[in-house]
């Protein structure tokens, strides 16, 4: 079964109904971002989700002493990496954090970057999102699903998850895991009323979507 992570929390009530829903994980941007918390603050946002709901840290680019440091203060337990991370940059953070760590691959168009094998090998999971200039994630921009499978394919074969982002809402999460048959969807703007704000009528609707029910 296809797991669930709702990510870009900035309210406990919201990680509170993402439990209720049988939400596997839960994020908090802890790098710029329009839903950045400093780790404080997603400790209380994040402190419903234990233990159901795995916690979730995002971080851009940032020193693995700082990203360990902040992470800890969240009570996360899974590291998110944007900014391109290497497999060079997972292994030194491995050497201090014994939590999971996750490689974020922004992707423009159908094309993968060069080298994304290595990163299967090297995190425990792989999240496709969509590359959009000067932001992280939460753009609402989808991926180019039927061109991307076939590419995926031969790259899962080595341990890492493949998480799924990049513009996911109720609307569009089926024909999504239909496509790349993905092991994690990852949404945010897709089930908001406004920035940082989820709507849980259409955080239900996503969990419904993915679970293949029709209600």
């Amino acid at each position: 079964m296809v797991e669930i992570k709702f990510c870009g929390m900035t309210r406990a009530e919201d990680v509170g109904e993402a439990v209720a829903l049988g939400a596997n994980y839960v994020g908090a941007i802890l790098a710029p971002s329009p839903r950045r918390l400093a780790p404080a603050e997603a400790k209380k946002v994040l402190a419903g989700a234990a233990p159901t709901a795995a916690r979730v840290a995002v971080f851009g680019s940032a020193t693995a002493t700082d990203i360990v440091a902040d992470a800890s203060a969240a009570g996360a337990k899974i590291v998110q990496l944007h900014g391109d991370p290497t497999p060079a940059i997972i292994a030194e953070l491995r050497a201090l954090w014994h939590g999971k760590i996750w490689a974020v691959v922004r992707v423009s168009g159908a094309s993968l970057p060069s080298g994304m094998d290595k990163l299967f090998d090297a995190a425990d999971a792989v999240v496709l999102d969509a590359r959009v200039d000067g932001a992280l994630g939460g753009t609402g921009v989808t991926l180019a699903w039927d061109e991307l499978a076939p590419r995926l394919t031969p790259l899962r074969q080595g341990r890492a998850k493949l998480v799924l982002a990049g513009g996911l809402s109720p609307e569009n999460v089926a024909r999504a895991i239909a496509a790349i048959g993905p092991d994690v969807v990852d949404v945010s703007s897709g089930v908001e009323s406004s920035v940082g704000v989820k709507d849980h009528a259409r955080m239900r609707a996503f969990r419904d979507a993915v679970r293949g029910e029709s209600r």
